[in-house]
């Protein structure tokens, strides 16, 4: 049995929550034992205890923005120290083989690896642009703790070797996999269109993801005016909510969305748990990130459920969509093409459905949720044999 500390930067059901989640619940347990310890109580912790799993809630400090200023350096260090040590004592006790740490923001996992003498696999999700400060802190510590540097995709990986850190050959790439069973064509919408006050028959373009500074909402809705004024009939729903600290971001989206001439037809719902059936209802799904999104959740669900997807040319997304076969991809941070590329699909029915089988197949066949468990499995089995 190899007993695993997953150590993650929070507790919602955002992408790398939901990976996270998934990969724990399929593990053969007859072969693992997974632990979780979270920084804070959530939808999260609900999903892992109701899936049996142990989890506990430790206030350790993740890294963010908030953090950036000399104050925030010292509290931020301070708890990395006081949690740290709680963490390496609950390491010990639950005799943990293999530390797994999800997200470059979680820095714990260099404590407790180096205390008590544990591998430590570090998963990086993140393209970090901004601040370049923080790109070559993160890049340099995943370099020196990390037993082993898992990245979910090639654009991740390029963009950790491009820092100068890192030994050639040295990060593994293991796509992330979604349940194609959960998320599939034939899931049911129809409560959505009640809820929304959508028409039957009346199109729906939309997204999922964090309201943050560049999951790209105001480009989607700057997209969405001139298709809502061509096409009368066409509704667009954004759905996501922000980080603790940051709600003032979804008042945002809220006034530009109310200065709108067609906001009887934008849709702003927050969070929400139903993302099975939000991606049946889509036609089409969007990802705006202004910034390079490394492999995002959101678009393997959406073509687990058959839909076809338009967003920006960079990051994962390069690889999950083949430009005209899944999908199209639009010229970075330009929300008139963004426009032009959804009006493409969304203007030829036979387009959209065949674009949208392909997205089904791809998923199947490059994305498996079965390989993905695979994989991290023979990987955790590889870190412990060699550590021994």
């Amino acid at each position: 049995m190899i007993n695993i500390l997953y150590l993650h930067a929070g507790a919602e059901m955002y992408g790398a929550d939901k990976v996270m989640f998934d990969l724990i619940r399929n593990l053969d347990k007859n072969k693992f034992k997974p632990y979780v310890v979270l920084p804070k109580d959530g939808v999260l912790v609900d999903a892992l205890k109701g899936a049996g799993v142990d989890v506990a809630v430790i206030p350790y400090p993740i890294m963010r923005r908030k953090y950036f200023n000399p104050k925030g350096i010292l509290q931020y260090g301070g708890g990395l120290l006081k949690y740290g040590k709680q963490l390496s004592k609950f390491a010990k006790e639950k005799h943990i083989d293999v530390i797994h740490t999800n997200t470059s923001a979680v820095l714990e996992g260099c404590r407790v690896s180096r205390a008590c003498h544990i591998p430590q696999l570090w998963e990086i999700h993140e393209i970090i642009v901004s601040p370049k400060v923080m790109y070559k802190v993160t890049s340099k510590l995943i370099a020196k703790y990390a037993t082993l540097t898992v990245t979910v995709s090639n654009a991740v990986r390029d963009h950790l070797y491009r820092s100068g850190y890192f030994k050639p050959n040295s990060i593994k790439v293991i796509y992330n996999g979604v349940d194609a069973n959960r998320f599939n064509p034939n899931n049911d919408s129809s409560y959505l269109r009640k809820e929304w006050n959508i028409p039957e028959g009346a199109p729906v373009v939309g997204m999922i993801g964090r309201v943050n500074r560049w999951k790209g909402q105001g480009d989607l809705l700057k997209a969405a005016n001139s298709l809502l004024e061509k096409h009368k009939n066409l509704y667009v729903a954004f759905v996501g909510s922000a980080f603790e600290g940051e709600e003032w971001r979804e008042k945002e989206l809220k006034d530009e969305i109310a200065r709108s001439p067609y906001k009887d037809r934008i849709i702003d719902s927050g969070y929400r748990k139903d993302a099975e059936g939000v991606h049946s209802l889509f036609d089409i799904f969007v990802l705006p990130s202004t910034n390079p999104d490394p492999l995002p959740t959101v678009v393997l669900e959406a073509m687990a459920s058959g839909k076809p997807v338009v967003g920006y040319k960079h990051g994962g997304i390069c690889e999950m969509v083949k430009d005209g076969y899944n999908g199209l991809l639009a010229e970075v941070n330009n929300p008139n093409d963004l426009a032009a590329k959804i009006d493409e699909v969304l203007s030829d029915d036979e387009l959209r459905k065949e674009m949208g089988d392909r997205s089904r197949l791809r998923l199947l066949e490059k994305f498996s949720y079965d390989s993905y468990v695979k994989n991290y499995s023979e990987t955790y089995e590889g870190l412990v044999r060699n550590h021994g």
